[in-house]
C-alpha cells in the first residue's frame, strides 16, 4: 500500500490535487489557531490522507509551515493592496501620503481581522528582506511585492513627490514598520487587547498619521 493510501472511509484525492488541499488544511488551521496549530497529524486529517502521504510534497513540517507562512504573508500583502486601492489621488503628493497610509492602516486591519494569519507570517523568526520566508512567489500580493516590499514602495513614493528627504529614506521601512507591528501586538497580546473595532481603528490612524508626520519632518522645508 503507498504513502498516498487513505485510511477507510477517506475519499481518494488525485495526486496533483495533494499540495493544495495539504496547504488549504494548514491556512485553515493557522487562521483558526495561529502558527501552533498547523500541525503535521491534523493538516493531513483534514486533507483526508495519512501523514506519510504529506513528505510527497513537503520535505518536512518546517516546509509546510514555511508554505503556509508565505500564503498568509501573501494574504497580508493583498489587504494591504486593498487599502491602498481605496485611497487613491491623480496628485502625486497626495497619492504618495495616501498610499503610504494605505499600507500602514492595512497592515493593521489585517492583523485585528485575521490574527491568526497575522501570528503565522511572523512566527518563527522576523522576518528579513534578504530572506525568503514561505514560497518567495506565493507570499507576494497582486503587485508581485510582498509586505516589506509594499512599505519600501510607499516610501520611495513619499521621496519621489517630495514629502521625503532622500538622506532621510535609508532605513526608514524599519522606523515605520517597527511602529505599526508594535501597535498590532499591542492590540493582540497586550494591553489593548479586548478593545472594539472602532477604538483600534482610531489608535491606528493616529498612529500611522503620527508616522507619517515624522517623516515629513525630516524633509527641509521649500524655499
Amino acid at each position: 500500500m503507498s504513502d498516498d493510501s487513505l485510511l477507510p472511509a477517506r475519499r481518494v484525492r488525485r495526486r496533483g490535487n495533494l499540495r493544495a488541499a495539504l496547504l488549504d488544511a494548514g491556512v485553515a488551521l493557522a487562521r483558526e489557531g495561529g502558527p501552533s496549530a498547523v500541525v503535521l497529524r491534523e493538516v493531513t486529517r483534514r486533507a483526508g490522507v495519512v501523514p506519510n502521504a504529506a513528505y510527497r510534497h513537503f520535505e518536512n513540517h518546517q516546509a509546510l509551515f514555511e508554505a503556509v507562512r508565505g500564503v498568509a504573508l501573501a494574504q497580508l500583502a493583498h489587504a494591504i493592496e486593498a487599502e491602498i486601492e481605496a485611497v487613491q489621488s491623480d496628485d502625486l503628493r497626495l497619492h504618495a501620503r495616501a498610499t503610504f497610509r494605505g499600507v500602514g492602516l492595512g497592515y493593521l486591519r489585517f492583523a485585528r481581522r485575521e490574527p491568526g494569519l497575522f501570528r503565522t507570517a511572523f512566527a518563527a523568526r522576523p522576518f528579513d528582506v534578504n530572506e525568503s520566508h514561505g514560497d518567495q512567489e506565493s507570499a507576494r500580493g497582486a503587485s508581485g511585492m510582498d509586505p516589506f516590499q509594499l512599505l519600501a514602495s510607499a516610501l520611495d513614493g513619499m521621496v519621489h513627490a517630495g514629502l521625503m528627504s532622500p538622506e532621510h529614506r535609508p532605513g526608514a521601512e524599519w522606523m515605520a514598520w517597527s511602529a505599526v507591528h508594535g501597535m498590532a501586538f499591542l492590540v493582540l497580546n497586550g494591553p489593548l487587547r479586548g478593545q472594539g473595532e472602532a477604538e483600534c481603528q482610531v489608535l491606528a490612524e493616529r498612529l500611522v498619521a503620527m508616522v507619517e508626520r515624522g517623516l515629513l519632518a525630516e524633509t527641509p522645508a521649500r524655499g
